[in-house]
């Protein structure tokens, strides 16, 4: 099993999240099977940003970003060199440490 360490987010998660996965599964499905409502306006695409974490610990052990996932985290808030699109983003086996962050871009978003 693979241990997700979510970061505290206000709305999110506020205290925080520890949840353990097997590897093979997206980030956002593990948040989202486990009651961290990661918003995903594309129904998990690759075809927004809304979805956009920063994983502080265990990036290297992700596979790469495809160019169309790359595009998409060029028009991201907030992005940084170790940002990925958590619908694209499948775990390994190293244990992660993700940020969700504080803003997402959702032009139709309800919550906004």
């Amino acid at each position: 099993m693979t241990k997700l360490i979510f970061l505290p987010h206000e709305e999110i998660c506020p205290e925080g999240a520890i949840i353990n996965v097997e590897p093979g599964v997206t980030i956002c499905d593990a948040a989202q099977d486990n009651d961290i409502d990661i918003e995903h306006a594309c129904e998990k695409s690759c075809a927004c940003t809304t979805c956009h974490v920063i994983v502080r610990e265990g990036f290297d052990s992700l596979e790469e970003a495809t160019e169309l996932e790359e595009d998409f985290l060029d028009k991201a808030w907030g992005v940084e060199p170790d940002s990925r699109l958590s619908c694209q983003t499948v775990v390994a086996d190293e244990d992660l440490v993700i940020e969700i962050p504080k803003y997402t871009i959702n032009m139709v978003s309800e919550n906004h």
